[in-house]
């Protein structure tokens, strides 16, 4: 992943609804860094801030199948989405694949940001 496809996939995360407000700002903050002296402090932070926030399949599916899940995006909507969870799972998918996520991903596998 060049430079400017980095650049593109963080602000894509950053922009997506089901990005966590942790990960936004440490995306917001390497944007704002980057080229100057501070970019590998904020390239470090972001790098650890989407290996906490990636969600694994496991958890999606027992979020969206809690009281929690349920209460938040109520009955039927919850329910849909343990069942996509369970179909990315089933093809042998390992994390969440909502955009937040999936951009992270795509980021940490690249390795663009290590430092």
């Amino acid at each position: 992943m060049d430079r400017k496809e980095l650049e593109q996939t963080v602000r894509e995360m950053i922009a997506a609804a089901s990005c966590c407000e942790d990960l936004r700002i440490a995306g917001r903050r390497w944007l704002d860094a980057m080229g100057t002296e501070d970019e590998p402090a904020a390239a470090k932070a972001l790098q650890q801030e989407i290996r906490e926030d990636i969600a694994p399949i496991e958890h999606v599916i027992e979020f969206f199948e809690s009281p929690s899940g349920k209460q938040i995006f109520g009955e039927e909507k919850a329910k849909a989405m343990a069942a996509h969870a369970r179909e990315v799972q089933a093809r042998g998918g390992k994390w969440c694949d909502c955009p937040a996520c999936s951009a992270g991903l795509k980021i940490l596998e690249s390795g663009a940001l290590a430092v």
